[in-house]
């Protein structure tokens, strides 16, 4: 038997894989990766906000868009979501409506996150539908490339002189 622990951690890999894409086209670098119930990859997505000109186009819902295309139905039945960083609210909600069976990330994110972290969607008993969540999966990675990304954004803001005076 495969040790889904092992198994989780290649496809964050995945997910990785796409945030770094993000990073590259300057986007907040969150991949994620939606797998059927088989393990097969059903959409392999990042934020794309910027490059879109649209505040929806977070890697999750993107990725969630794609499947439901893909198999061409909005309910995304027993599929597990692996994302690199917590889901916000907005996500979160999607990821809900979408009836999504797990949801499996990297670091959690205190600032937006709703799984856990500053609101806990995925277990609120108010709401018809329930996630498992698995948090934690190559933490490490996953906040190092966020961290990376907003450092160099910062340093890069410090460098730049302000023109508006």
């Amino acid at each position: 038997m495969i040790d889904p622990f092992i198994h989780h951690s290649f496809v964050m890999d995945l997910a990785l894989s796409k945030a770094s894409t993000a990073f590259n086209a300057n986007e907040v670098p969150v991949g994620a990766v939606l797998c059927s119930e088989s393990g097969m990859v059903l959409a392999s997505t990042h934020n794309q906000t910027i490059s879109l000109s649209d505040p929806t186009a977070h890697a999750e819902i993107l990725a969630l868009r794609h499947a439901g295309k893909l198999i061409r139905n909005y309910r995304l039945l027993n599929t597990t979501l692996y994302v690199t960083v917590e889901p916000c609210m907005m996500c979160m909600g999607a990821i809900i409506h979408a009836r999504v069976s797990r949801l499996i990330f990297g670091t959690r994110d205190s600032r937006w996150g709703a799984a856990g972290s500053l609101y806990d969607l995925s277990s609120d008993t108010r709401l018809n539908h329930r996630i498992e969540v698995i948090a934690g999966v190559r933490e490490v990675e996953c906040r190092d490339i966020m961290q990376q990304f907003f450092r160099q954004k910062r340093h890069a803001a410090i460098r730049q002189p302000d023109d508006s005076l």
